[in-house]
């Protein structure tokens, strides 16, 4: 990472500490790190701390004789490859997300041509409130890279979603920032999360507990290696904290169905597609348009329909994607199956998943096999962030 040039904006936090152990990261690291502290930062630590550590200048003055004489908001936006704001308060990430530039870190980013990281800290319900999350949309729909706060005691007492990242884990998404950097750009990747309802009635559903957490991790992964990212979302509950081409929301696996057929035939090259959602097999047949009372009936019979095959419509479609990936999640015979599958849908990779009498859905871990047509290797008990990592790698590798 020599000559890799990185402006850290320390925002009014009590995590600003952790920005010190951040910067004695990147420094071990050969990183260039320069520093710019917002008023309320300097309400925790100091210039003269942080420049101690960084070995740089610290700014925090938009109306500096010195620096401004020389347009340092605009030198520093230049001068450096990438921004991240750690800690990023609730009241900064309002002011990017809205346009204001009324100090010199607010002006920096908004004259800032470089991609840009926040790692929030704050109180869950202000992380949680509808405001802040609508300037976090704002902010992801205009290319940032959002690293989540994580659940913990929070410095206020009060237990929750808040505490800013770890400073490794910031140091790590920096690095796999610079790994990845444009690494599938200009490829055209399709990818379906969670999973898909079958309607009985106006109220009630077949469906299964797919979380779409695996899928959302994948996705953010690519997006990170610059791909033009299409989700096709069945009933996911998370928010998408990244930047994507489209989301496509559906519900059931015959509107999923269609929505992938649409993508291949509408995008001009498709080069991967990846079926990480939970598709139902099967759809009511006898659907009543009316809810059914159970007052009228004391028994109710089913009658189901098999739904479309999607993995196997795309792997032996004329439009084929280059690179297709499925997923599957057995009980048992897991491999075996995995295998049966990479041939009959025609896929190059299939991702076994043990379902483990359902403790994989709505984890943060699994585990299983990944298959292709030269063999297949295990994964035990990692995070899906890691997975996540392992595919990202797998389809760069596979596309070039």
């Amino acid at each position: 990472m020599n000559n890799r040039k990185i402006l850290l904006i320390i925002t009014g936090s009590v995590a600003c500490y952790k920005s010190i152990e951040l910067i004695r990261l990147l420094k071990k690291a050969s990183f260039e790190v320069n520093c710019i502290l917002t008023k309320g930062a300097k309400e925790f630590i100091t210039p003269l701390l942080v420049s101690a550590i960084s070995g740089t200048k610290t700014y925090d003055d938009l109306f500096s004789v010195d620096d401004e004489t020389a347009m340092g908001h605009i030198n520093l936006s230049r001068h450096n490859d990438l921004l991240i704001v750690a800690p990023a308060s609730a009241d900064f990430i309002a002011k990017i997300a809205n346009g204001y530039a009324d100090d010199l870190a607010s002006s920096t980013i908004l004259a800032s041509n470089k991609k840009l990281i926040f790692a929030p800290a704050m109180n869950e319900k202000m992380w949680l409130n509808s405001a802040t999350q609508n300037n976090i949309q704002t902010l992801i729909r205009q290319g940032s890279i959002m690293i989540e706060p994580q659940k913990d005691i929070l410095a206020c007492g009060e237990e929750g979603l808040g505490k800013m990242s770890a400073p490794q884990d910031i140091f790590d998404k920096i690095t796999n920032f610079f790994d990845n950097q444009n690494i599938l750009s200009n490829k055209n990747i399709i990818i379906t999360a969670g999973a898909t309802h079958e309607p009985i009635d106006p109220v009630r559903f077949i469906g299964n507990k797919s979380s779409g957490k695996q899928a959302l991790y994948i996705a953010q992964k690519l997006s990170e290696m610059g791909a033009n990212l299409t989700i096709i979302a069945g009933n996911i509950s998370q928010q998408i904290n990244f930047p994507v081409k489209s989301v496509i929301s559906i519900n059931s696996a015959q509107e999923m169905f269609k929505a992938v057929d649409d993508s291949l035939k509408s995008l001009v090259k498709v080069d991967a597609f990846i079926g990480c959602s939970a598709v139902a097999d099967y759809r009511v047949k006898n659907y009543s348009s009316h809810k059914i009372k159970k007052s009228s009936q004391p028994s109710l019979t089913l009658e189901l329909e098999r739904n479309p095959d999607i993995l196997h419509h795309v792997g032996t479609n004329l439009n084929r994607p280059k690179l297709v990936v499925g997923f599957c999640a057995e009980s048992e015979n897991l491999l075996l199956n995995a295998q049966q599958k990479l041939i009959s849908k025609n896929c190059d990779l299939i991702i076994a998943n043990d379902i483990e009498n359902g403790k994989i859905f709505g984890n943060e871990q699994t585990q299983g096999f990944i298959v292709d047509k030269n063999g297949h290797r295990d994964f035990s008990k990692i995070s899906k962030i890691q997975l996540a990592e392992i595919i990202g790698h797998l389809i760069s590798t596979k596309l070039k």
